[in-house]
């Protein structure tokens, strides 16, 4: 492993750490105040693991690769995220196939932190791109 590959995904696990603390805080804190009544198929926790272990396998094997010496990741990064969705999709499976009545609640509560974890990938993976020579 270089050096920079090193840094860059310490880097990484310390921000998405701080994000995934925040927005469980935040998501959490909203569900307690205004989702009292709310029965959820999926904890929120469960949610917020998911995101964090296949954001964090995203990143690291575009990260890996591009310290390899591959800079047109471009192609891996579009794969994995494909891959990402189909991931999505295996998580849903329970809750689409299940007679619980009530799924939306637990699809948005999927779904907003699903487009900020990609957001999020995104932008760290734009960054350190645009700093290479």
């Amino acid at each position: 492993m270089t050096a920079d590959f090193q840094k860059r995904q310490l880097n990484f696990l310390l921000l998405i750490t701080v994000l995934s603390l925040v927005l469980y805080g935040i998501h959490s804190y909203l569900l307690s105040y205004f989702g009292t009544e709310l029965k959820l198929f999926f904890p929120v926790w469960q949610i917020y693991v998911f995101h964090f272990a296949v954001t964090t396998l995203l990143y690291t094997v575009v990260n890996y690769k591009f310290s390899t010496g591959k800079t047109d990741v471009f192609i891996l990064f579009m794969g994995s995220t494909f891959v990402k969705m189909f991931l999505a999709i295996l998580f849903l499976l329970p809750i689409i196939l299940s007679d619980f009545e009530k799924k939306q609640p637990d699809i948005f509560n999927f779904f907003i932190p699903y487009f900020l974890y990609l957001a999020f990938e995104v932008y760290t993976i734009t960054r350190f791109l645009q700093k290479t020579p």
